[in-house]
């Protein structure tokens, strides 16, 4: 088993694959150069447009292995001095506010010194905001959730519990770990959902995130946890084989339009790459299209700005894969690549640790809603087209929570708002609901139909270290109850599927 990993080609920045021949040349230049001036000492100069020829890492550390080869069992250790831990803690619970802390990385044997660590999520961090900013179930003295509870919550007493972003150029200029400058340390294990659905995502030929199951150890504590490559501005370089630009959306984020001040969508996007340039100019134009675009306009013109069969790949995709939290949940989950030689957008898919774990009789055209806490602990709700759920006991398999539709408001008051007009318009268009229909389908017979989503759990599961945090027998009994969902899943949609 391989978990996502671009191809070769893909690992090659796009300005260097653009400019490769300007490059050779300029090799067999230095070559020559070399030969008949050997012992004069010559610099570089370069001239032109100078974003061909830099890059974001300086300072690459090779390490001792590949992070993401599944062949071999990975380890990353995390050490983080009392005070900065507790820095860390006070600043999210006083401020709401994701400090970069300090922290000692070792990852397969190289230590890296100076990492700059900070939380990462939301929901999951609910419980470390102060008492007065808490949902009423992560308040002192309120029954704990029980195991199968979707939200992993964080305990600030145990570091092991948190999800964290590791940074490695956040204090060190121009450094990187095996061209990476970011890697997400998901909560929760063995999480194999996730592993699962990022898996498919790119054995069906889309964009996805790269992943590795390592043993972690942070401040004296071992267990198992999934590492992420978090998209940074060289994994926007590398994604596709044209320039661009790549988005992330924020969870308060909703694709409309609110005005041609760039600074109005300053906090709706965030630009991966080529950021001192600031350019949002491609996503208001696109909301204010889409703002004023009737229903023929939007079928008759959509695809002149987005790329409508990848799209129909990426919203059959979160369907099949039962994922409530995509860009229409309400943490509006994806980013978005904006082509500079075609003009269209494509949706890249992000967070699918929600993936794989709804109930499994969703058909191509149902709301596909998050799990939610168990019978008897209500969240409240955010605004949406349907209520929070509380189903009855017994509602789905034992290890489903029921159905909710958004996590209460954080401590600005502001609630996620669930839907995106984009996706809703889409599927709702006569022009692109075959074009979907048609993706769906195929999707369904690479995914479920042909037996691939349980063979690619096996070979993740095969990866998975046993740890002091997980027992084999947790470990297999995660992936039998995985097992049994992708059977209900496939049962369900094979009695679904037009004859």
């Amino acid at each position: 088993m391989e978990p996502p990993k671009p191809l070769l080609r893909h690992r090659i920045p796009v300005r260097l694959r653009h400019y490769w021949k300007l490059l050779a040349v300029l090799a067999a230049v230095i070559v020559v150069t070399g030969a008949l001036f050997g012992g004069v000492r010559i610099r570089p100069y370069i001239t032109g447009d100078t974003t061909v020829m830099t890059s974001q890492i300086t300072d690459n550390i090779a390490g001792r292995v590949d992070l993401f080869d599944p062949t071999v069992a990975h380890s990353l250790t995390v050490d983080i001095t009392a005070a900065e831990y507790l820095d860390m803690l006070d600043t999210y619970a006083r401020d709401d506010e994701k400090k970069w802390v300090s922290a000692d990385v070792t990852i397969d044997g190289t230590v890296i010194n100076d990492v700059a660590v900070r939380l990462k999520g939301n929901s999951t961090l609910m419980a470390l905001r102060g008492d007065e900013h808490k949902p009423p179930w992560a308040r002192d003295g309120a029954p704990p959730p029980p195991p199968d509870f979707v939200f992993v919550s964080a305990d600030p007493d145990d570091p092991a519990s948190l999800p964290l972003l590791l940074s490695f150029n956040e204090f060190v200029d121009g450094r990187g770990y095996q061209g990476m400058t970011e890697l997400s340390v998901r909560p929760g294990a063995p999480v194999l959902n996730e592993a699962l659905a990022l898996s498919l995502t790119r054995d069906t030929g889309q964009p996805t995130q790269r992943y590795a199951y390592v043993t972690y150890t942070i401040n004296g504590r071992t267990t198992t946890r999934l590492v992420l490559e978090h998209p940074d501005e060289t994994y926007a370089e590398t994604l596709f084989d044209s320039p661009g630009y790549l988005y992330k959306a924020d969870a308060f984020s909703y694709l409309e339009f609110v005005g041609t001040d760039q600074s109005a969508y300053a906090e709706q996007f965030k630009q991966i790459n080529s950021a001192d340039n600031g350019n949002l100019q491609p996503i208001i134009n696109f909301v204010q299209w889409l703002d004023g675009a009737d229903q023929a306009e939007f079928d008759a013109h959509l695809a002149d700005w987005l790329e409508v069969e990848s799209f129909a790949r990426y919203v059959a995709t979160q369907n099949l894969l039962c994922n409530g939290d995509d860009m229409a949940g309400p943490g509006q989950n994806y980013y978005l690549w904006y082509d500079l030689d075609t003009k269209k957008f494509t949706v890249v898919s992000w967070d699918l640790n929600l993936a794989m774990q709804g109930k499994p009789d969703i058909g191509p055209f149902d709301k596909v809603s998050m799990p939610g806490p168990p019978p008897g602990m209500r969240l409240p709700g955010a605004p949406g087209d349907a209520p929070p759920g509380d189903g009855p006991p017994g509602d789905g398999p034992p290890e489903m929570a029921p159905p909710f539709d958004g996590p209460p408001p954080g401590p600005d008051g502001r609630r996620p708002r669930i839907g995106n007009p984009l996706k809703s318009r889409f599927l709702e268009s006569p022009t692109f609901r075959p074009l979907y229909e048609q993706a769906y389908w195929e999707l369904f017979d690479r995914i479920y139909g042909n037996g691939r989503a349980h063979a690619l759990l096996d070979e993740i599961a095969a990866t998975v270290p046993v740890t002091p945090g997980l027992t084999k027998e947790d470990l297999q009994a995660a992936v039998a109850r995985l097992h049994d969902w992708i059977d209900a899943r496939t049962a369900a949609l094979r009695a679904k599927r037009p004859r």
